[in-house]
């Protein structure tokens, strides 16, 4: 009964949504595995939890007019997705990539509200963005448009309502411009609107490094839980953005050797380890090239065909964006041997994906779990802005690492409790699901 329950809820979500794939894709993840809380507790069916869980709260689309350097009016559009908030106000990021449509926002709305559970902070779920594309933009044109998005997206945010942060095309400079604009419309220094901003203006320290560290952390306590670590592990890291480098980063600093990471424009391999410094001076300082990196280090090698998982390695880190790694990936990574698998982007692996990474045994941590360090470390900026105080580095990061073992035993613990041990897909949305439901029945039908 309670599968067939989440069977018509799904059906439903497709035909109210026609076209939204990721979001179909996203929804019928979660829906999978909550038919055995369904029938433990009948409740939730009577009060339409499943269905008030796949109906955002709230979509927000707007336009957003812009002037290039040329003196050229350029449109794009925006939006803002309140997806749930049920647990506290609405979460997560802002992406800037031609790639952004509606569907996409959703599907990211729906992953944040049962990541931002799962880190036992007080935040509901919400995404934004816009089809804007930083990439190749000045300074300038970066500001002006992300001063014409918040003049409409102001009055839709507060910290007390909705607070955004970086995705993927947004980082501190563009964090920065917005609130610049922010507070020039309300005339407010209201810090906590806004995560990931620069560290002199009320911004945390370990923000940019957490999604990538929070996800090598729940890596780590999957592997301990097996009796292993990740010393001496070799590793692939896709993507060379924020997360995938200070993957690598953590990796290194925990005794693991990361041999290749990627961008849109190919992928390097680094038989010796890839030189952190230098990848960290091509992309974070001079916004270049997986194959400029690959022109300044010997012994590496830049490919613009074949795929990144065909190298083989024990220990497998998703980081650059969904769907990326698909049935044909996981295969040969199985086959060259790789023992764990972690999420470090939104949904990076296809379902087929999963499936053989679940069928094979292989430790697996979904991305809802294993990247949810971002967030956590967002909340923790929000807790430093209300408090007008700061942390040490130390600090946060011990309280990152303590979040992401907490979020591992709890999905390890749910997937006990509902007869799939070991399967942290199962215990992740079962875990974040049973949190948010609860919530949204104490509340009351809104």
């Amino acid at each position: 009964m309670s599968e067939d329950k989440a069977t018509q809820v799904y059906d439903t979500v497709v035909a109210r949504n026609p076209g939204e794939t990721e979001f179909h894709q996203a929804t019928k993840e979660v829906l999978a595995c909550i038919p055995p809380v369904l029938a433990k507790h009948p409740e939730l069916a009577e009060h339409k939890v499943l269905e008030r869980l796949c109906e955002p709260e709230r979509q927000i689309i707007f336009r957003v007019p812009w002037t290039d350097d040329r003196g050229e009016i350029q449109i794009n559009r925006g939006f803002r997705v309140e997806f749930n908030s049920a647990l506290g106000p609405y979460k997560g990021g802002l992406r800037f990539h031609p790639s952004v449509n509606l569907g996409i926002v959703k599907f990211l709305g729906f992953e944040q509200t049962f990541k931002n559970a799962l880190t036992g902070m007080p935040i509901g779920g919400g995404k934004g963005g816009s089809d804007f594309d930083p990439k190749g933009r000045s300074d300038d044109e970066i500001m002006r448009f992300c001063q014409s998005f918040m003049t409409e997206l102001y009055r839709h945010i507060g910290e007390y309502t909705d607070v955004p942060a970086g995705d993927i095309g947004v980082g501190t400079r563009e964090i920065g411009y917005l609130f610049g604009q922010y507070k020039r419309i309300t005339n407010r220094y209201e810090s906590g609107v806004l995560t990931g901003k620069g560290l002199n203006w009320g911004g945390a320290l370990v923000r940019t490094e957490a999604t990538g560290y929070g996800a090598v952390f729940f890596t780590q306590e999957m592997l301990r839980a097996r009796g292993d670590s990740l010393d001496g592990k070799t590793c692939v890291v896709s993507g060379s953005g924020n997360v995938a480098i200070f993957a690598i980063e953590k990796i290194r600093q925990l005794g693991g050797t990361v041999v290749a990471c990627s961008d849109s424009g190919g992928f390097v391999h680094d038989p010796t380890g890839i030189d952190l410094d230098l990848l960290k001076q091509v992309k974070l300082v001079e916004r270049g090239r997986m194959a400029d990196y690959a022109a300044r280090k010997p012994g590496s090698v830049h490919s613009t065909t074949g795929r990144i998982w065909d190298i083989a390695c024990q220990v497998a880190l998703p980081c650059a964006t969904q769907n990326e790694l698909d049935g044909s990936d996981a295969k040969t990574l199985v086959d060259n041997g790789v023992v764990a698998v972690a999420e470090g982007a939104n949904m990076p692996s296809t379902p087929e994906a999963v499936e053989v990474f679940l069928q094979a045994g292989i430790a697996f941590g979904p991305g809802k779990a294993a990247n949810a360090g971002g967030v956590a470390t967002s909340a923790l900026e929000m807790q430093q802005n209300a408090s007008r105080d700061s942390w040490s580095f130390e600090h946060t990061e011990t309280r990152l690492g303590k979040i992401m073992a907490s979020i591992h035993d709890e999905c390890l613990a749910a997937a006990e409790e509902y007869g799939a041990p070991g399967n942290y897909v199962t215990g992740a949305n079962i875990s974040g699901f049973q949190r948010v439901s609860q919530a949204m029945v104490a509340l009351g039908l809104v």
